[in-house]
């Protein structure tokens, strides 16, 4: 009663014209907040269903078929060989491998984006995708990245008219949003759950340097990934990756892949192109309380510029070895990471600014974002033959190279991409991985590996040197 007649007076004094400021002052806060709490117990009974309907027919399973070939090896229990190498040593055999994940249809046409995870399996023959309507349709592999850990797909056949969820920005989110994450969990068919976004810019469980994600409590498990993460507006704000979990199973802590980072490599690959991570010519570090207190900081954020490459970009743009890269473009960054990520998805050709403390002192250098300069001729090579690296591309370690591969090496022999299903893939070696001699041959240069790599052997005998550790490598000839 007392509420009613609350209102009621406040009403009168509304006519009267008493409160017209203050009325004034609540309608331009409402109208400035888009996002609002539930406003009564009634309004937590709403139901997200009509969010569902229009999104979950653009949700796809996806399946894939491979042919694997597996080596038998009296090393195959050695679990340092384990480690380094995986379990593929020895004859051949053949199996077939069935993988399952979902993905998202970004267009009319079909274009279907996922997880690069999901269609990696080596020696890949069929990849088949199972709308919620019950149509399966073949699926092209047309573009994947293997350290943005995405892949876009290419359904063949149908009409051309199918579902498909529009990008929303993923930059616009706040922690504390309502989403909902749809995916095939576990292979029992397209699930729907809601969440909240728990934290954003998550870089710590990345495993490359442009990694960053949106951390939900909406519940994943494994087949989700690639499924879509959407906000109350029905539109795609990420792509559902991993969970953290002891059980397998989801404890609230899941990852997706912002939708930003997602649209630049799907206009890539609808266009043809390959996406070109701008290079800075620097490497940078994230931030520890050893170097902050080193450098007289109060907060352990920021990613330290480490090293410079002489006439590189951001050597020409003035920033200095020391500098902390605190903003990108306006936007705080927490570490090296998330510097990174801001620098992919604006794209190379653009120009970003970075805000740096230097001595204490903010300074902001305008740096424009090139491509990595290509390797010469005589930089790199494809190999092939009957040699153990049959498949993989060697190169001369280049600044760029070694930026691009998150090495500290500045001399010798990288590889820096591996065929799936070719003998280097099958014996375990991965980019990053540094060839130091071939018998006892030392390897400078990509000439000095093809020559060394072209003599017939009985037994190989390669010294590999990853991270910090070098392992010997025979496999018979």
């Amino acid at each position: 009663m007392m509420k009613k007649n609350w209102i009621l007076a406040l009403a009168a004094a509304v006519c009267a014209g008493a409160f017209a400021p203050v009325l004034l002052h609540l309608t331009t806060v409402t109208s400035a907040e888009e996002k609002l709490p539930p406003p009564s117990r009634a309004a937590v009974q709403y139901s997200y269903a009509p969010i569902v309907h229009k999104v979950a027919p653009a949700v796809v399973n996806v399946y894939v078929r491979s042919r694997v070939q597996t080596f038998n090896s009296p090393f195959a229990n050695d679990p340092f060989f384990q480690h380094f190498f995986g379990k593929a040593f020895g004859q051949p055999t053949e199996r077939v491998m069935n993988s399952l994940g979902s993905g998202v249809i970004i267009n009319p046409q079909g274009l279907i984006v996922t997880n690069n995870h999901v269609v990696k399996a080596r020696g890949a023959t069929e990849i088949r995708v199972a709308l919620s309507d019950k149509r399966e349709f073949d699926a092209k592999l047309i573009a994947q990245d293997e350290k943005a850990d995405i892949a876009v797909l290419k359904i063949e056949g149908g009409d051309g008219n199918f579902p498909y969820l529009q990008f929303d920005d993923s930059d616009s989110l706040e922690v504390g949003d309502l989403v909902l994450a749809i995916g095939n969990p576990f292979g029992v068919g397209q699930t729907v759950t809601s969440g909240i976004v728990s934290a954003l810019s998550r870089s710590e469980v990345a495993e490359s340097d442009s990694q960053v994600f949106i951390q939900t409590d909406a519940a994943i498990n494994p087949g989700n990934s690639g499924g879509a993460l959407v906000d109350m507006a029905g539109r795609l704000v990420g792509i559902n990756t991993m969970i953290y979990s002891q059980s397998g199973g989801s404890v609230g802590i899941g990852f997706a892949i912002p939708s930003n980072l997602v649209r630049v490599y799907a206009e890539s690959a609808a266009n043809g192109r390959k996406v070109e991570r701008p290079w800075i010519g620097a490497k940078l570090e994230g931030m520890t309380h050893d170097i902050a207190e080193g450098l007289g900081l109060n907060r352990i954020t920021g990613a330290v510029v480490t090293r410079l490459y002489d006439k590189g970009p951001a050597a020409n743009a003035g920033l200095k070895e020391g500098d902390v890269i605190t903003h990108v473009d306006g936007v705080e960054v927490a570490d090296a990471r998330a510097v990174y990520y801001r620098l992919t998805t604006k794209g190379v050709g653009q120009t970003t600014r970075l805000t740096a403390i230097r001595k204490g002192q903010p300074v902001d250098v305008a740096l424009p974002l090139i491509a990595a300069p290509k390797p010469g001729k005589d930089d790199a090579r494809n190999i092939s033959g009957n040699n153990p690296l049959d498949g993989a591309r060697i190169s001369n370690i280049l600044p760029s190279i070694a930026d691009e591969l998150g090495i500290d090496e500045t001399e010798g022999v990288a590889v820096t991409s591996v065929r799936s299903g070719s003998a280097a893939q099958t014996l375990g070696f991965q980019p990053g991985d540094i060839i130091v001699a071939v018998g006892d041959k030392k390897i400078d240069t990509v000439i000095d590996a093809e020559k060394a790599l072209s003599e017939r052997q009985r037994l190989w005998q390669i010294s590999v040197k990853r991270g910090n550790r070098v392992v010997q490598l025979r496999v018979p000839g």
